[in-house]
């Protein structure tokens, strides 16, 4: 499989019906495909965005189920396009109950090739008086993964994923040529981090950062902060697609250069320099 070459994102500002949801990303599947793009990446919770769990948990199903999934996998087999899922509400088969915030990798077949559950679990309270308990429904997951896809070696993480750089350091290891950060931050945390902990995670990954991200007002009262952006491996910033988002989404592109991989790690090669640390 040729590394490298056109990738897409969407930007969205999901809403409460998965239905709805389904429909803008494979729209956007269809417009990446005829735009050249070889792989096609959605935020976090793209397919439900809720924070009413009551209204949210009979809309939550198992993989088998769940419609955003099946539209999605049927339209990348029609369109011969892969896709990056940011993450899904998924219902386990097994476990305490909770649900999964859990990345699906699909291939232009539509097959399920990969899969990965969300390890941190976004539980705080902000100054601006926002409460989160992300792990009261949702377990955490513990497997790091990455696979080969269309524009390279990919690893996944979801959102606040991001603050915790031992993900990072077992990617680093995968030799990853990009990495999926898919979100729905909010406005205050991404007004002060967003930008700065993706830009760090390209630089010590020596990777790209393809960050799909959540925007605008949604259905359930939240705001996202938006800015999906792509940032090369010495941190450049190559697409920043700011705050705009509407319910069909704002659709952009961007190159995976495996050259420009290539160059930043021959001229600081952090990966073969690394040492393990001892506990």
């Amino acid at each position: 499989m040729g590394a490298g070459g056109r990738g897409a994102l969407l930007q969205m500002t999901s809403g409460i019906d998965p239905e709805v949801n389904a429909r803008d990303i494979v729209s956007a599947m269809a417009r990446a495909k005829a735009q050249g793009a070889r792989m096609l990446f959605t935020p976090e919770m793209c397919g439900l965005l809720d924070r009413k769990r009551e209204r949210a948990a009979p809309l939550i199903r198992s993989e088998a189920d769940d419609p955003v999934l099946a539209a999605v996998r049927e339209a990348a087999a029609r369109e011969g396009i892969w896709v990056h899922l940011g993450s899904l509400a998924i219902r386990p088969e097994d476990g305490d109950g909770r649900f999964a915030n859990r990345a699906f990798v699909i291939d232009d077949t539509g097959a399920i090739v990969a899969r990965y559950d969300k390890m941190h679990m976004f539980d705080v309270e902000l100054a601006s008086g926002e409460t989160w308990r992300e792990s009261s429904a949702y377990a955490p997951g513990d497997e790091v993964v990455a696979l080969d896809t269309p524009l390279g070696r990919l690893g996944l993480a979801i959102c606040y994923d991001i603050r915790f750089p031992a993900l990072f350091e077992a990617l680093g290891r995968e030799k990853c040529d990009l990495i999926a950060i898919p979100a729905a931050f909010t406005v205050p945390t991404g007004q002060a981090h967003w930008h700065l902990l993706q830009q760090a995670r390209a630089v010590e990954a020596s990777a790209y950062v393809v960050a799909a991200a959540q925007a605008g007002e949604h259905a359930d009262g939240r705001q996202t902060f938006g800015h999906s952006l792509v940032v090369d491996p010495w941190g450049e910033l190559v697409l920043d697609v700011g705050e705009a988002g509407a319910a069909t989404g704002t659709l952009a592109f961007f190159e995976i250069d495996p050259a420009r991989i290539a160059e930043v790690r021959g001229q600081l090669p952090s990966l073969a320099n690394r040492r393990a640390i001892a506990d």
